[in-house]
């Protein structure tokens, strides 16, 4: 592909402008980044003051260029030229320089790469979404666990106040290896661990300690859901 890109620059001499005897052109453009091009344009030449002077007078000039480029556009292999050249003379001491720069094998980035990077978008939105989704699932069964447990420590709490024989039989696998040879209790709870308990909390809870609460337990291992059966009251039997 091949584009111009045009540039004007009026020049202001310092004495009068009859006549550009001769005049030459040059340029140091480049690739300055991905879509810029730099350099600057050298204008030199002779010129007459008056139509009827004899002698010429040299002048010389630099002139800056810079462009950027549309995004969509690649100058990796692009090549950059002066493709016309002109000037006239105006107001009797200005000079105006019209140059077209030509820019060469110039590409264009496909469109694809838009249509990749809008579904990279897309993407990403779908991954962020059921992120959300499951953490509401998450949170929403988490709730519905703690709930449950509540429940459950509840209705077991009620049975073991109500009837003291149901109590023994529904918890068996609890009170199996228990030693009924030596203290005989009329009451207890079986309380169910819940998030932030620690075995501190639950003995100022329910107001014992660390030795009766581990005669009826195995306080070396308790996770999440366990079930400990707590001593509500007591008293010795009679040897």
């Amino acid at each position: 592909m091949k584009k111009i890109v045009p540039f004007k620059k009026e020049i202001i001499f310092k004495t009068n402008l009859a006549e550009i005897t001769s005049i030459s052109l040059e340029h140091s453009l480049h690739k300055e980044s991905e879509h810029t091009i730099s350099g600057s344009f050298s204008l030199s030449g002779e010129y007459k003051i008056t139509d009827a002077s004899l002698n010429t007078e040299v002048f010389s000039y630099d002139l800056p260029f810079d462009i950027h480029m549309d995004d969509h556009y690649v100058l990796d292999h692009a090549s950059i030229d002066i493709d016309d050249f002109y000037y006239e003379i105006i107001n009797e001491n200005v000079l105006a320089v019209n140059i077209d720069v030509c820019v060469d094998k110039l590409e264009e980035k496909p469109l694809i790469e838009k249509k990749e990077e809008r579904n990279e978008i897309e993407k990403e939105e779908a991954v962020i979404i059921p992120k959300i989704e499951e953490k509401q699932e998450k949170r929403e069964e988490e709730e519905e666990r703690e709930e449950t447990l509540v429940k459950e420590e509840m209705t077991v709490e009620v049975g073991l106040e109500n009837n003291a024989v149901e109590i023994e039989s529904a918890t068996t696998t609890l009170f199996g290896n228990m030693d009924d040879s030596n203290e005989t209790y009329m009451t207890y709870r079986v309380y169910i661990i819940r998030e932030g308990d620690s075995i501190d909390s639950i003995l100022s809870k329910y107001e014992t300690t660390r030795e009766e609460l581990a005669y009826y337990n195995d306080l070396t291992e308790v996770k999440l859901g366990d079930k400990l059966i707590i001593p509500a009251r007591y008293h010795e039997a009679s040897e």
